[in-house]
């Protein structure tokens, strides 16, 4: 396949690349530095842009069969980035015509998991008054995803730790798994690429934890 990958040097969007790259994948890495994506290979195009300028993003996804953003707030200060570039983001596939696009949002902006205890709700209370800001950037970014015109999915992760893949995850359309807390980037990664054909993902939020 031909892949884009926005926000290709943080976390998710590097392990991705990686990963897309080992698969066979042809992959367009979308990024404002390109020295901080520390991967290359005959498969890779590093496309740097602005990415507050649909039309500069054109020609970066143009023609693929799929669009995987890992963009978002690296830190409370930067709450309001998911949403803008990802707006950003849709118009330049709008003008494409590209259809496919998958995106990283956050779990305690989906439905709470069925049966969460007592304890993991007064901790997610806690952990979302302290990052409302992000979260309300997400659920933005969110309503702005849903109502294009792509066949979007919105991948939810809980806290993210750095681990190595492992395969073991979960996944849930339209929910959350049971009360899985965390999960490695590389996992959400690897989730994320195998729901880019999976047709039961199109136009759903996606929980996805160990």
């Amino acid at each position: 396949m031909k892949l884009t990958v926005f926000g290709a040097t943080g976390g998710i969007g590097k392990e991705i690349v990686r990963q897309a790259l080992d698969a066979g994948h042809k992959v367009t890495a979308v990024v404002r530095d390109p020295a901080r994506l520390p991967l290359a290979g005959d498969r890779l195009e590093v496309f740097r842009a602005d990415l507050t300028d649909p039309g500069a993003l054109r020609p970066a996804v143009a023609g693929r069969d799929a669009v995987l953003s890992g963009l978002g707030a690296r830190g409370r200060k930067d709450a309001g980035v998911a949403a803008r570039l990802t707006r950003t983001v849709l118009a330049a596939l709008e003008a494409e015509e590209v259809r496919r696009l998958l995106v990283v949002s956050a779990a305690p902006v989906g439905p709470a998991p069925k049966g969460d205890g007592f304890l993991d709700r007064a901790v997610l209370g806690v952990v979302s008054a302290v990052l409302k800001d992000i979260y309300a950037d997400l659920r933005e970014m969110e309503a702005e995803v849903a109502g294009s015109g792509t066949d979007w999915t919105l991948v939810r992760p809980p806290r993210l730790q750095d681990k190595p893949l492992s395969g073991g995850y979960r996944t849930v359309v339209g929910g959350f798994p049971g009360k899985g807390r965390f999960i490695g980037r590389a996992d959400v990664a690897h989730a994320m690429l195998r729901m880019v054909g999976d047709s039961a993902t199109v136009k759903q939020g996606v929980g996805v934890a160990y």
